[in-house]
């Protein structure tokens, strides 16, 4: 018989009041006013300077200057740009991560602790290293002045940004994917199995079916990290205008030049894309968190 801890516990055993249920993750907890007091209003706290800054930067300049500065040319081709790179780098990020994911949650393989935190590695890393990494390898390995001379040139050019955003935003999609697969059982694939399907139809037919939540959630996150990347993107591919100018880099640009209303304008759009995407990542994301 172990005796009680500081936190009313037996040792090994936590004690509840009979009849009651501890809470699950996710639900409230009763606790003392002082304590729900202050650490409510740390949260509120929080929450209020996040929409003071972004109420700061909408509303700045006119509607009308607003209107016309995301009218312009030149922010018409960084939305442009935008979209089409984050498209394509999402895409591709799904077909990287989803297999990758799932073996991570599925299988048990030699150096799957080493693969788990290596994959991990461009979420901690800062952009503009990864980018100089990028740079260095399409620059001046055999790889890639062979991918060079074959017409694939990234350096300088919008499959510079396409391959930045990958590298860098592929670790969310794979983080969100490899948590959706671990709360799937493995037994409707057993059953899948034991009805004629093969490992691969299993995976196809039962597994991903029962994972779209997660693949909505983690292809938007994905998407709006891609949109926003900016450190990587200008290491490898530059921030010339109307070539290699996604928002943040025409937000880069013309706040450098002193153009504030068009810094303003691609400000805003991120902003909006922002807040767009976490609500369709809250809405849908389910249990897949990062």
């Amino acid at each position: 018989m172990g005796g009680r801890s500081a936190c009313g516990r037996y040792q090994g055993v936590e004690q509840h009041p009979r009849g009651a249920q501890a809470p699950r993750p996710g639900e409230s907890v009763n606790a003392p006013n002082s304590l729900k007091a202050a650490t409510v209003g740390v949260a509120a706290l929080i929450t209020a300077f996040i929409v003071i800054l972004l109420l700061l930067v909408v509303t700045h300049p006119s509607p009308a200057a607003l209107v016309a500065s995301i009218a312009s040319r030149e922010i018409q081709f960084a939305i442009y740009l935008s979209i089409v790179t984050s498209i394509a780098s999402t895409a591709i990020s799904i077909l990287i991560a989803v297999p990758s994911a799932y073996a991570l949650a599925r299988y048990d393989f030699l150096g799957k602790h080493a693969v788990n935190t290596i994959v991990d590695m461009p979420l901690a890393l800062p952009p503009l290293v990864a980018g100089v990494g990028l740079l260095l390898f399409f620059g001046t390995t055999p790889i890639g002045k062979a991918l060079a001379e074959a017409g694939l040139v990234f350096i300088f050019t919008p499959l510079g940004i396409i391959v930045a955003q990958v590298f860098v935003n592929f670790p969310f999609m794979l983080r969100i994917m490899r948590s959706t697969f671990e709360g799937i059982s493995p037994r409707y694939e057993y059953v899948a199995k034991t009805l004629g399907c093969t490992d691969l139809q299993a995976l196809w037919r039962v597994t991903l079916p029962m994972a779209t939540s997660g693949l909505i959630a983690g292809g938007v996150i994905t998407w709006a990290k891609g949109i926003g990347e900016f450190g990587a993107a200008l290491m490898i591919a530059g921030a010339t205008r109307m070539k290699t100018e996604t928002l943040p880099i025409s937000l880069f640009l013309n706040m450098s030049c002193g153009e504030l209303e068009m810094a303003i304008s691609a400000a805003t759009i991120l902003i909006v894309i922002s807040v767009v995407s976490l609500y369709v990542f809250e809405r849908y994301g389910g249990s897949a968190r990062l």
